[in-house]
């Protein structure tokens, strides 16, 4: 009956935690420990840590108050009997422990919070609440300083500082900290110039696109090292990242204007419409492209204005690039009067175009009468020449042309309008008389 009784108890009693009979147990270690418990196990042993942490906490702060006990007391009997040494020297010797053993205490706090975040950490990956264990961590950590009394607060300072778990371990984390972002910029580098590289080599690739994949390459390896060098200063980096998922998508709800650009600026990358130095119009604007991210686009117009273009404008609009093909075709258009020669005007245009060093002779240019205007008769011309020339060549052979037509008496005639005029007079018969004059 006994054994029975001993059994119902024993199932009764809350069970006890395992991994907690060694405190020192090193990290490492704890982590093989807990991996195979269940969730149920594991809030036991969260449990039993912060227990121990809690014990120590308060060894910590009942040597706090009992110096600040002491050490009001040394004053309050100072004020009393002055000179009385042997109660500064309680007060001193007690100063002198608490300045001793805070510094270790403190150490040994930090030991149990690792071990505790470990078990949490565990805890948490297999669906275990440690919210309230976090808080708990959170409140009790960190340095804790007396600023009502400068000498201890010095004392507990330099312990700290000069502690394992302390100073020096932070000053290895802060270390390491910038140790990772520099590896990791100089790795972003590295990456991003052989991106740029590799997709040099591929044939019909953009400058654009050369220029956004190295600039992307870079920014997501330097995010992938800021993140590692936040786990470095030991913040735990589940609820960032589960914070920036967040914020990515209450971000991408209030941003639909902004990532429909994002849409337009990867097709436009995609399809390749213009590059980096063309002459293009879109949106309106005409101008020469200077670069382009995700979101705009940046064109110099010829009067050396910077515009900035959202991509989803010049995705949904008619985009003339001037500059795609290596020539391009010169229309012009001359005008000469009715009473003038065809046959010498056209000869003049033939020997203009054929004669200009920028005029290409294949594909060979059109030059033929054209229309019957109103005033004049009207010849196109239409030279072909490398892109670049499209305006040295269309200013020139104005120029030309108007040289050659006045010096063989040729003439360009402007609009002109017959009016016709009538007036009417009324006879004694009330007949009335027209007159016509011609203007």
């Amino acid at each position: 009956m006994p054994s029975l009784l001993q059994a119902a108890e024993e199932a009764a009693a809350p069970p006890e935690p395992t991994t907690t009979s060694n405190a020192e147990i090193t990290v490492d270690q704890l982590e093989l420990l807990v991996k195979p418990l269940t969730r149920e196990e594991l809030a036991v042993e969260a449990a039993g840590w912060r227990e121990l942490l809690k014990e120590k906490v308060e060894e910590s702060s009942q040597l706090q108050v009992s110096a600040k006990q002491q050490t009001q007391a040394s004053e309050e009997g100072a004020e009393e009997a002055p000179g009385d040494a042997g109660a500064d020297a309680d007060g001193k010797d007690l100063k002198a422990e608490l300045v001793e053993k805070l510094p270790q205490l403190q150490e040994q706090r930090t030991q149990l919070i690792d071990r505790l975040n470990v078990v949490l950490d565990a805890w948490e990956l297999k669906g275990g609440e440690d919210e309230e264990y976090r808080q708990y961590v959170s409140a009790v950590g960190g340095l804790e300083i007396d600023v009502t009394d400068a000498s201890t607060t010095w004392a507990a300072l330099q312990g700290w500082a000069m502690s394992e778990q302390g100073g020096q371990r932070w000053f290895w984390n802060i270390l390491k900290f910038v140790l990772i972002l520099g590896a990791f910029y100089i790795l972003a580098s590295i990456i991003s110039n052989l991106v740029v590289r590799a997709s040099s080599r591929t044939k019909g690739s953009s400058e654009l696109l050369k220029k956004f994949l190295g600039t992307f390459v870079k920014q997501v390896v330097l995010l992938i090292g800021l993140v590692i060098a936040a786990s470095a200063l030991e913040i735990n980096i589940s609820p960032l990242l589960a914070a920036i998922g967040g914020a990515a998508f209450v971000i991408g709800l209030a941003l639909q204007g902004t990532l429909s650009n994002f849409a337009s600026g990867l097709i436009i990358l995609g399809y390749r419409p213009f590059d980096v130095g063309d002459v293009i119009e879109a949106a309106g604007i005409t101008g020469i492209v200077d670069s382009m991210n995700l979101i705009s686009t940046k064109i110099r117009t010829f009067d050396n204005k910077v515009m900035i273009v959202p991509n989803n404008k010049i995705a949904t609009d008619t985009i003339t690039n001037a500059t795609a093909s290596d020539t391009r075709r010169v229309d012009m258009m001359f005008g000469i009067g009715y009473d003038d020669d065809v046959e010498k005007a056209r000869g003049i245009l033939e020997s203009i175009v054929n004669n200009h060093e920028l005029v290409l002779q294949d594909p060979p240019a059109v030059i033929q009468l054209n229309e019957l205007g109103d005033s004049s008769v009207n010849f196109i011309c239409r030279p072909w020449t490398k892109a670049g020339d499209y305006w040295t060549v269309f200013w020139d052979v104005t120029r030309q042309v108007k040289e050659e037509f006045d010096r063989n008496g040729i003439s360009i005639p402007f609009p002109q309008r017959d009016v016709h005029v009538y007036h009417e007079n009324v006879a004694g018969d009330g007949q009335p008389l027209a007159d016509a004059t011609n203007d």
